[in-house]
């Protein structure tokens, strides 16, 4: 990964490249930069005070108000109507009712801005964020050398705080790219926003159509159809948005940092100059160590991804394609949008340390057309009623043994199932 994860840069202060007087006349020598904390803490003191209330790992309220500072200074007008976000949510929950047995599962459908979208899934955001956040502040603490941890005493929460607005500042820089990106509540494939709550922006939804030669109705049609299908999803498959979420946690709780890279990083800070603190945080030397643990974990989410976006890309084809002409376009530009990664996923990147990209999506969404043609629409969404029914990532390679498999079991048991993958276990273990 070329980005640096959540929380490793830290914003860049108003007196930034300015001499503090208090550094000059210090002569040539190399002196201790944590013998120099609590200066270095007065210089931050003015940017604390002004960053808002702060209880945990991450300063939401810095968050929020640089997100909406950046979105208020960029965001157009939306180029539709809220009753027309609302009129073609119901045209395409009526086009979907034939393609799924799953039923409708938004309540109501939403036009939001970019700031609305900041406001709603932030949420959700903290819940993601702050495993990751708190990895990383606890490790600088640890990392801290005694003598360090001794002079600073009660100082050691204003170096939370300090991390929080860094972990703050990042996330509303990369909220408000996001927030100018999306093109609807579920477009990163994530449940971000409140559930039962389908969610268009039609701002953004504007700038994307632009050169893809089709009327800006049908692709408010095409994506409301995205939108309702990931909803119908969430909504009556319970575990799925908890899965999806969680293995998201997991992965960010398993961050570990070489602490001792800390010593080699503080040679390279002088408290007296902000700035360094910042360019030997860029260094990379503090990268997180992806650990098995870790891998096996985004081993499942892209998996689990490719999965819904797979189901959601045949469904909507399925419902779509007869009735809206650049249907086929429309499909093949989403589905590269979402498996090569575009800013969005890029943003993500930094956010919790991981991409958020399903690349199977293609193999998922051929698993799932097979699964529907040789067994109807009931058996393959039926295949959604219990984790362990789910295809594995080897059954994306092995799609027709998979299909036949549910060809097989009559009833699809959740627990018929378990023994047969625990039966395959044993078996390859011997």
């Amino acid at each position: 990964m070329n980005d640096l994860p959540f929380g490793f840069n830290l914003p860049e202060p108003d007196d930034k490249g300015k001499k503090n007087p208090s550094g000059q006349g210090q002569g040539g020598g190399q002196e201790n930069p944590f013998d120099q904390l609590g200066q270095m803490l007065s210089q931050l003191g003015q940017m604390l005070s002004q960053a808002g209330s702060s209880t945990g790992p991450v300063n939401y309220d810095l968050a929020k108000q640089i997100a909406m500072q950046r979105l208020a200074e960029t965001e157009p007008a939306g180029a539709e109507s809220p009753e027309a976000v609302a009129d073609a949510a119901r045209l395409a929950e009526v086009w979907l009712d034939a393609a799924t047995i799953l039923p409708a599962g938004a309540t109501s459908t939403k036009s939001w801005t970019a700031k609305d979208w900041v406001e709603k899934t932030l949420p959700t955001w903290q819940r993601l964020c702050d495993p990751v956040a708190r990895r990383m502040s606890g490790a600088w603490v640890e990392a801290l050398p005694a003598e360090a941890k001794e002079a600073a005493g009660p100082l050691l929460s204003m170096v939370g705080q300090m991390g929080g607005m860094a972990f703050g500042s990042q996330l509303g820089n990369a909220l408000a790219q996001l927030g100018a990106e999306v093109l609807t509540s579920t477009d990163i494939g994530l449940p971000l926003g409140p559930e039962a709550t389908g969610a268009l922006l039609p701002a953004n939804i504007s700038k994307f159509s632009e050169g893809l030669e089709r009327p800006a109705s049908e692709v408010l049609v095409f994506l409301a159809a995205r939108e309702a299908a990931h909803q119908r999803l969430f909504a009556h498959v319970p575990w799925l948005r908890q899965r999806l979420l969680a293995t998201v946690e997991e992965f960010a709780s398993g961050i570990t940092v070489d602490t001792s890279a800390l010593e080699q990083l503080a040679s390279q800070v002088d408290p007296a100059n902000p700035q360094s603190i910042e360019q030997a945080m860029q260094s990379g030397m503090l990268e997180p160590q992806t650990t098995p643990e870790q891998q096996a974990a985004l081993a499942r989410l892209e998996t689990l991804l490719a999965l819904v976006e797979g189901w959601v890309d045949v469904v909507v084809a399925d419902a779509v394609g007869d009735r809206l002409p650049g249907a086929n376009a429309l499909r093949e530009t989403l589905r590269r949008r979402r498996a090569s990664g575009g800013p969005a996923e890029q943003t993500f990147a930094t956010l919790v340390g991981l991409e958020l990209r399903p690349r199977k999506l293609r193999a998922a969404a051929s698993l799932w057309l097979i699964v529907g043609e040789k067994h109807g629409i009931e058996k393959r969404d039926g295949v959604w009623a219990h984790p362990d029914l789910v295809p594995t990532a080897a059954d994306l390679d092995e799609p027709l043994d998979f299909a036949d498999r549910v060809g097989a079991t009559s009833d699809m048991d959740p627990i018929a199932e378990l023994e047969r993958t625990e039966k395959k276990k044993d078996e390859d273990e011997s």
